[in-house]
């Protein structure tokens, strides 16, 4: 477990400097470590089944689901992990070969923490030593007394660290994109596992020996075959130069209409405050209202005016011409009428008042 919090500590950090979102690793370990930790424990269980079932079992069929017993086969685990990924960035829209060349040197990083249970557990250690570093295995463990054995562990941990670092310097150094890096993580840790697990002499699929096929233990011959499948693929993905997509496209606001402007924009409504607190859009004035055309055509008049200052004088002088030809067709003003013959003055008046006051 501490190796998947380095795992996804680091994996986090690179996906977010790759341009990814942050948190999608933390949410991508969830199913990877659910999915990872029971293809560990099938693969445990399937390539040690005598250990379990049969009439040579040293173990209750029930154990093989003890996984706190010890038991994790990191073939199975790596390979169902994988598929617990898939599911993910399948969902998020995400490439699945970026989040794989993102998260492989954390990989290698957890597997070298995750050896060290090996110690604790005393299991998986190799053949007898003289080499000073040597480790002392107690007899119900499979140890004789005063017999060194080699700490297999510590050379895979040691292995995986320099890997991890390996990776990190390769990636940056020539961009590996589209898996290449997780390949060759792949061919890194398999060209390790092999003669690591040559010195071991623990019984993998068996029960007093290990299962072997031309001399090689079965986990040698399974390295073998993910180091040629990791070459073939780094080979083949050479040229491949697409682009991976580490950040899926935003969704539609669901804040508001498409047809509707934000809060900030300068289309947006003034909000005006109700009795009852809310705010509400203030009434704006029509854009076409007669009032803003009679100003937009003296506007338009007015500067047309400032830049041809000659037919504006032109059109002065003909506005002063008709008002004078109007001043002489116009009938006499009220007070101005005389009184017709035969008419008294005072008859005039009166005429001349009800004029007024209509």
């Amino acid at each position: 477990m501490l190796g998947v919090i380095v795992a996804v500590w680091l994996s986090e950090r690179r996906w977010q400097a790759r341009g990814g979102q942050k948190g999608t690793i933390v949410d991508i370990a969830v199913p990877a470590v659910i999915f990872g930790l029971i293809g560990g424990r099938l693969y445990h269980v399937i390539t040690d089944w005598q250990t379990y079932f049969g009439s040579r079992a040293i173990k209750e069929p029930i154990q093989a689901l003890f996984i706190w017993e010890g038991g994790l086969g990191i073939w199975g685990a790596v390979a169902l992990g994988a598929l617990g990924v898939w599911f993910a960035v399948r969902k998020r829209g995400i490439s699945m070969s970026a989040v794989a060349d993102t998260v492989a040197p954390g990989i290698a990083f957890a597997q070298a923490i995750g050896r060290w249970g090996n110690w604790f557990n005393q299991e998986l250690y190799g053949s007898p030593t003289t080499l000073p570093w040597g480790l002392e295995i107690d007899v119900d463990h499979g140890g004789e007394p005063g017999v060194l054995y080699h700490p297999t562990f510590l050379y895979e941990s040691l292995w995986d660290v320099a890997l991890g670092f390996v990776l990190l310097f390769a990636g940056r150094r020539f961009a590996l994109h589209h898996g290449r890096l997780f390949a060759l993580y792949v061919a890194g840790y398999t060209l390790g596992r092999f003669w690591i697990e040559g010195l071991r002499i623990d019984p993998v699929g068996g029960v007093d020996h290990a299962v072997t096929l031309l001399g090689l233990r079965l986990n040698q011959w399974t390295s073998i075959v993910l180091f040629v499948a990791a070459l073939a693929y780094f080979w083949l993905t050479r040229k491949r130069d697409s682009v991976e997509i580490v950040a899926p496209a935003e969704p539609a606001d669901p804040a508001h209409l498409a047809d509707q402007a934000d809060a900030d924009s300068e289309d947006a409504p003034e909000l005006t405050s109700t009795d009852d607190g809310e705010d509400t859009p203030s009434p704006r004035p029509a854009a076409d209202t007669p009032k803003d055309d009679e100003a937009t055509d003296e506007k338009a008049t007015d500067e047309k005016a400032m830049d041809d200052p000659a037919p504006a004088a032109e059109k002065a002088e003909k506005a002063e011409k008709s008002e004078d030809d109007g001043a002489k067709d116009a009938p006499p003003a009220a007070d101005d009428v005389t009184p017709a013959d035969g008419v008294e003055a005072s008859d005039a008046e009166v005429v001349k008042k009800e004029k007024n006051s209509r």
